[in-house]
């Protein structure tokens, strides 16, 4: 099979972007022809299956002369907010997509197309193709952005009703799918998620030097809680926070935002460690050395940070996202991982100010007793895989 993928962002960046790249990978280990089609700046380089033909779509370009649209507001690199986006920001964005897949179309003749989030490339592109079969895969932050932002919200869920297929991570997000864009339920399917079984595995790097290691890996951003996860561990008592070392992995967003989280970690009394950015090896390393992942996000779907932690022998202490509790029971059987109830949520992904002191109390708790625990038996992610999530994408 011909298969073009297309996303609107960096492929190599945040978790949609690694799912992206993976699927490609799979699918073609699988035997199957793949192309891309991604938005990157022209200095970008990013790495696929030899033999995958790839469009960009160069953004800071005479063509898009705006940073790459990011369907989270904070984004790793340099973006635009969607709901910063002009009439004609929005017009030169559409016609850049629908060009670049025209192109796409005309040289590989695609026998499916794989659009990476709901909103309004692949709106765009399932006006511009009508006649192609296009599957289109929930990432959560799209629902974040039709629930929050009033980017020609109509266009959107009329053309999102037409795709062929929708692929979300789990059950919880199917009700909110058919709310938004009028989609039928019979055409929506939950896949869950996969992880790279050939790089993310327990490689016996743990040190036993009575240190306890702690990981974040992500946007190091309020919405990812990272601020409420360094309030929390200045709550716990002395004689353990003594023995914390916190890592936190990934890019800035907001950069006002990080430097107040800079000074946030100077006054933690846990030694906080920045590491930027990682690529998977390094951070699959930084995983193999630590004991417990920590994502105290306040807004996520199933967060591939966490399954790949998970299978590197970490235990896990994260917010109780919406549907995230059920699935790890049900998919990755004896995980060790503690779920800290959310604060009372004002919007999609903002919580309510007066409602964090209670919830940065229960964090520290579940903090401190998964640190007392000393150790974890090994999860079974046997049925987690990127071939196994696209075969499921294929045989829909």
């Amino acid at each position: 099979m011909r298969i073009l993928s297309i996303t609107a962002q960096k492929p190599d960046s945040t978790g949609s972007g690694i799912y992206l790249t993976e699927l490609v990978r799979a699918m073609e280990e699988m035997g199957h022809q793949q192309a891309v089609i991604a938005g990157i700046y022209r200095e970008d380089r990013p790495l696929f299956p030899e033999g995958t033909a790839f469009f960009p779509v160069y953004f800071e370009s005479e063509e898009l002369p705006f940073p790459i649209a990011g369907m989270s507001d904070e984004m790793p690199y340099r973006s635009t907010r969607y709901r910063d986006m002009t009439e004609d920001m929005a017009d030169r964005f559409m016609h850049a997509f629908e060009q670049k897949a025209l192109e796409a179309v005309e040289a590989f003749r695609p026998d499916l197309i794989i659009c990476h989030h709901l909103y309004l490339m692949t709106a765009a592109l399932r006006r511009a193709l009508p006649e192609e079969r296009i599957y289109g895969i929930c990432h959560n932050t799209d629902l974040r952005q039709m629930v929050k932002t009033d980017l020609r919200r109509d266009f959107i869920a009329e053309n999102i009703a037409g795709l062929d297929r929708i692929f979300t991570a789990q059950q919880e997000q199917v009700e909110l799918i058919r709310e938004l864009y009028g989609v039928e339920e019979e055409r929506i399917r939950v896949i869950g998620t996969g992880y790279s079984q050939e790089r993310f595995y327990d490689r016996g790097l743990r040190k036993r030097d009575g240190i306890i290691r702690l990981v974040f890996a992500g946007k190091i951003a309020e919405k990812k809680g990272v601020k409420s996860l360094l309030r929390a561990l200045s709550a716990i008592r002395p004689e353990l926070v003594e023995r914390m070392q916190l890592t936190l992995a990934g890019g800035a967003g907001n950069r006002e935002e990080y430097q107040e989280i800079l000074k946030l970690a100077e006054r933690c009394p846990v030694k906080t460690v920045f590491t930027g950015r990682l690529d998977q090896d390094a951070l699959a390393e930084l995983y193999c050395e630590s004991d417990i992942f920590v994502l105290p996000s306040y807004y996520d779907s199933i967060p591939l940070t966490l399954v790949e932690a998970l299978a590197c022998g970490c235990r896990a202490v994260v917010s109780e996202l919406p549907g995230l509790k059920p699935w790890i029971l049900g998919n990755v059987p004896g995980a060790d991982v503690s779920f800290v109830r959310l604060p009372e949520m004002e919007h999609a992904d903002e919580p309510k100010k007066e409602s964090l002191p209670a919830f940065e109390k229960r964090l520290s708790e579940a903090l401190r007793e998964s640190a007392e625990k000393g150790c974890t038996e090994q999860a079974d992610l046997s049925r987690v895989s990127w071939r196994g999530l696209a075969e499921r994408i294929l045989n829909a």
